[in-house]
């Protein structure tokens, strides 16, 4: 199975960069044959299509702006399952539920439109809280890092599980907190 996990955000706008964030630490614990591509992406819709286009799985890691009380709060969304059925997206993600102006549930729908969706899509997010430009991650979300490196690395897992060519991994249990 051909994998992509796609982090979305710009990490010059604090929690923004969360996706990234994710990104830098899975780079350090995936091995090139373990076949999974890594590639990050503003949001824009297209862009998001462009990366996933082509692929089995795509895994896409952003963060949601969710209220203030809920940083660090994890969401796992299955917007197309194992079984190929289609997920709305969660209810008020978009458009000022993440940190851009359209996001994953555009993209997904014009995807739909286009036939260019992947067999399996994947949304693994965090709700962040400081947007602030220069600013560094908050330290809900930074924790919350290492936690969505283990649900990327346990859905590689299940794919492998299924039969799916994939890497073998080990992954550890963790906190995780998905919603």
């Amino acid at each position: 199975m051909s994998t992509v996990v796609i982090g979305v955000g710009n990490e010059l706008r604090g929690d923004d960069g969360f996706g990234g964030a994710v990104l830098e630490s899975l780079r350090e614990r995936l091995r090139p044959e373990d076949g999974v591509v890594l590639a990050r992406c503003d949001g824009e819709p297209s862009r998001l299509i462009e990366l996933w286009d082509g692929f089995d799985h795509a895994i896409v890691i952003d963060v949601a702006r969710d209220g203030p009380n809920r940083c660090g709060h994890l969401h796992h969304r299955e917007l197309i399952g194992a079984d190929g059925h289609a997920a709305p997206p969660p209810a008020g993600a978009e458009p000022a539920g993440n940190g851009h102006a359209l996001g994953p549930g555009t993209a997904l729908r014009l995807a739909d439109a286009l036939g260019r969706l992947p067999a399996r899509l994947t949304l693994l997010a965090v709700s962040g809280r400081n947007f602030d430009v220069g600013a560094p991650l908050s330290a809900p979300v930074a924790a919350a890092v290492p936690v969505l490196v283990r649900c990327v690395r346990r859905e590689l897992a299940r794919d492998h599980a299924r039969g799916d060519q994939g890497p073998d991994l080990t992954v550890p249990t963790g906190p995780a907190r998905p919603s």
